[in-house]
């Protein structure tokens, strides 16, 4: 660590309005106190609506908020008009990485290795791919709106989730394979994490309650598998214009096949999240990549 923070301004936004609201609550916590180490100013704003107020003096504003306004570009508009900076990517490349029609359209353009996919447009438009699929509600985070329809049952109480939460719903083949995450910190890849749920996939109930699942560092493939699957991850991140930081999930069959899932451009800080394990594992402390998070971003926006 250099030393970067000591005495600088750091604003967390924390909270907000949407469904991931406690993971973000939780990833604050962590890195204020990381930034605390590093003798960073701290100041938290509880973000519950657009209409959040800024503290006079905020230096930087470190963009905590998952999901809904914190990773679609909302906040990032509102800081925008304000000139004030912020971690992370900026709001269109934000807005299309949230998305998840987006990226999957992009990811077709470029080449990233993606299972097939369409979208339904109304309520009564049906999934033209045979069983078992993926519907998937196309912006929100944390796994929320995602269910793997394996019979004719399941697919109406799928379809009126996802369309409560958005006016479009995405559908994937279902692709089967080991779950796996890449951190990429400024262009930098990071090592492969293994994802094993304890039953089911990796949902939000997977991902949050303690037991859920298991996580492996490095990931338990093969070194050539490694290499496919960071360069998969790092051609997913360059797709959508990505320069800060990021994790992408990709899955690895047993064939050997890839397919990307999506990108998360921000992933939960707590210190046992899964980017800080990569990072840690690559010999990088949480308060160091709280720091580096912060360098890279200013640097992207010339401060």
């Amino acid at each position: 660590m250099t030393g970067f923070l000591e005495n600088k301004v750091v604003t967390v936004l924390k909270g907000g309005p949407g469904r991931e609201r406690e993971v973000s609550l939780r990833s604050a916590a962590a890195v204020v106190a990381a930034l605390e180490s590093l003798k960073a100013k701290v100041q938290e704003v509880d973000v519950r609506g657009e209409d959040f107020e800024l503290p006079e003096e905020l230096g930087i504003a470190f963009n905590l908020l998952h999901g809904t306004y914190g990773e679609d570009g909302g906040v990032q508009s509102k800081l925008d008009g304000m000139g004030v900076p912020y971690t992370g990517e900026n709001a269109e490349v934000s807005r299309m990485a949230f998305d998840k029609i987006l990226t999957k359209e992009r990811f077709l353009e470029e080449g990233v290795p993606s299972v097939p996919f369409e979208v339904l447009g109304s309520r009564g438009q049906m999934p033209t791919f045979a069983l078992p699929y993926v519907v998937k509600a196309p912006r929100q985070g944390s796994s929320v709106g995602v269910h793997i329809v394996k019979t004719e049952e399941d697919l109406q109480p799928a379809l009126d989730d996802c369309f409560s939460l958005d006016d479009r719903v995405l559908v994937e083949k279902f692709f089967r394979g080991k779950e796996l995450t890449v951190g990429i910190l400024g262009g930098e890849v990071l090592p492969v994490v293994e994802i094993e749920p304890c039953g089911g996939f990796y949902d939000y109930q997977h991902k949050y309650t303690k037991g859920g699942s298991e996580y492996f560092v490095p990931a338990r493939i093969s070194a050539e598998e490694t290499a496919r699957v960071q360069d998969a991850a790092l051609r997913a991140y360059r797709a959508l214009g990505l320069s800060v930081y990021a994790r992408i999930d990709v899955m690895l069959a047993a064939d050997g096949e890839l397919n990307v899932l999506e990108i998360n451009t921000i992933p939960g800080m707590t210190e046992t999240s899964l980017l800080p394990k990569a990072a840690a594992h690559a010999g990088l402390s949480f308060a160091g990549l709280c720091e580096k998070i912060v360098e890279l971003s200013l640097g992207k926006q010339g401060r």
